[in-house]
């Protein structure tokens, strides 16, 4: 039965009440909701997320398979790598004026450019470790990732403090991995460290990340769209892990 509790759409809710419909404001339009449900809001966000990375494993299959095609995907590496940036910003940047319908789109986009990436990626790292070291990063990435889930879910620490953290040292493993690059591209002692590093790093993030959307505040922005936010969140989580975890049990490269 329908009960003034249960409405989604309940004018009778206080202003700034929070109910697991989320929370309301008061507008000159009546009592709306400002942030996106609690209910059915992680689970939607993972859902896509696993999606995506289902999408990019199929296609980094076929590149790989392909290998004509795997040589015009190196070719035009770079710019994919700048592309996925480029979507990236733009969901998160536009997803108040956008359609889910649109922002789903674009995410789907994000995850099958990442899987041409990939089939580029993944072969130098069978080439240096074997398929024994990918299926390591894989399931090592799948382990950390889901055991961070879960104490993102589970927590009573309020880990928004460390957002901060985070973005510092977001910034600083990018700096790492530039110099490693341009200097010490041979070097496996730090390949095998800033993989480290960056397992340690994206680890908190997902747990952050999974807090954040466990919450459900994004005030302004539809359930639906929301749900795309955190699937692309969730699922660049996952992502960097996995590259990651790579640098650990791929080699050198």
């Amino acid at each position: 039965m329908h009960s003034p509790d249960n409405d989604p759409y309940n004018r009778s809710q206080s202003p700034g009440q929070v109910s697991d419909r989320g929370t309301t404001i008061e507008t000159l339009g009546g009592t709306i909701e400002s942030t996106a449900p609690r209910e059915g809001f992680l689970t939607g966000s993972f859902m896509w997320m696993f999606v995506g990375v289902l999408l990019s494993a199929a296609t980094a299959a076929f590149v790989m398979a392909t290998p004509p095609f795997q040589e015009q995907i190196t070719e035009i590496y770079f710019f994919l790598l700048i592309g996925t940036l480029v979507i990236g910003i733009g969901i998160n940047a536009l997803l108040t004026r956008i359609s889910p319908v649109v922002a789903l789109g674009l995410f789907f986009v994000y995850a099958l450019v990442w899987g041409l990436l990939l089939g580029v990626i993944v072969p130098v790292y069978v080439g240096a470790g074997g398929t024994a070291g990918v299926v390591s990063a894989f399931l090592g990435s799948a382990a950390v990732f889901g055991g961070a889930a879960l104490y993102g879910v589970v927590t009573k620490r309020d880990l928004t403090t460390l957002r901060g953290f985070f973005f510092v040292g977001m910034i600083g493993l990018l700096v790492v991995i530039l110099v490693q690059a341009f200097f010490f591209a041979g070097s496996t002692l730090m390949s095998i460290g800033v993989g480290v590093l960056g397992v340690l790093l994206f680890t908190g993030i997902t747990a952050y990340d999974v807090q954040r959307l466990k919450a459900g505040r994004m005030p302004g922005v539809s359930r639906e769209s929301a749900t795309v936010h955190g699937a692309l969140a969730l699922y660049v989580d996952f992502l960097m892990l996995f590259l990651m975890m790579l640098r650990i049990f791929g080699g050198s490269r």
